[in-house]
């Protein structure tokens, strides 16, 4: 029962009855009023082949480009059924806030105005259709795509305010990720109520594989979206030098993304349900978004996000369009 509410949910934790080859984890994304501090918060639990199982936190400083990562006894992470809500040891994390106490980083940080991405019973989560494929390699889910964040951090010796900051959920459940994608993020536009989220990777899909991409853009009170399922076409996914490209386009819109890429900090990422692989990801990258309304050929709105969080990783060949 408790597998079968959370698959309506994307939100909450999938791996009840897993014991090996599995990983879920939740990113948190944590900017100030002031946009001088940037911050993500990753917890989970890892469980390799064997069946060793690993609660873990990463904490990602976006600015000083720095990342750590904290290991737990297994038995020290505990999800709650039938909700979002999950403690790992003394720290505890929901749709609504999270509470730290972690060497060199604790405080509390509470959630409003959250923008879940829609989820009705026969399109669960952004997966839509494939969240009803039980062999999905990974799967991935928007919690939120953006909200107001109040209360405070202290960081080693400062404490950080972040009364009027703003925050995005996301996470992934599975054995490993993609082979190859490309992932960014984020919601400091111009002005507030927009946040953009897209992604393009290679799945595998039986004995074969396919490109596969889900993007939305949330425009104060609507979401449009450009799926694999729904239409869309990738008109584009290239990557040249320090920039990333994507198009996509179906019988209305089409969004145009390009990402400057910036410096980044490692992560750790799951292979085979462990968290024995690496990634690099960025905080600080800019996003210039266009996105238009092809029936008429208006543009419906144009801006630079910044705080970008970007991820280029794998056999990005495989990838491009």
């Amino acid at each position: 029962m408790k597998k079968i509410k959370a698959f309506f949910h994307p939100e909450q934790y999938h791996g009840w009855g897993r014991t090996r080859r599995y990983f879920e984890g939740w990113y948190y994304k944590l900017v100030d009023h002031s946009e001088q501090y940037a911050f993500a918060v990753i917890p989970g639990i890892a469980m390799d082949e064997t069946g060793n199982r690993q609660g873990f936190i990463q904490v990602l400083d976006g600015k000083k480009r720095t990342a750590e990562y904290i290991p737990f006894d297994a038995a020290e992470f505990v999800p709650s059924p039938g909700k979002f809500e999950l403690r790992i040891g003394r720290n505890y994390f929901s749709g609504k806030n999270i509470r730290l106490s972690l060497p060199g980083i604790s405080g509390e940080l509470f959630f409003s105005g959250t923008v879940p991405w829609p989820s009705p019973w026969y399109l669960p989560g952004i997966m839509g259709p494939y969240s009803f494929a039980p062999f999905m390699e990974c799967n991935h889910g928007v919690v939120s795509m953006d909200h107001e964040i109040s209360g405070q951090l202290n960081v080693g010796a400062e404490t950080i305010l972040f009364d009027k900051g703003r925050g995005y959920i996301e996470k992934d459940w599975g054995r490993s990720f993609p082979s190859a994608y490309i992932w960014t993020q984020s919601n400091h536009f111009a002005g507030p109520g927009v946040s953009l989220f897209a992604s393009v990777a290679k799945i595998p899909w039986i004995r074969n594989s396919f490109t596969g991409f889900i993007a939305g853009i949330w425009l104060h009170d609507r979401l449009i979206r450009f799926t694999t399922y729904n239409g869309t076409s990738l008109r584009r996914c290239r990557i040249d030098g320090g920039a990333v490209e994507l198009i996509m386009e179906n019988k209305r819109h089409r969004i145009e993304i390009n990402v400057s890429r910036d410096q980044t900090a490692t992560l750790a990422s799951p292979i085979q349900g462990f968290m024995n692989g690496r990634i690099e990801e960025s905080m600080t990258s800019e996003v210039q978004v266009h996105l238009l309304d092809i029936t008429g050929g208006a543009t419906i709105y144009q801006g630079t996000g910044r705080h970008a969080g970007l991820d280029v990783a794998g056999k990005i060949e495989d990838i491009i369009v």
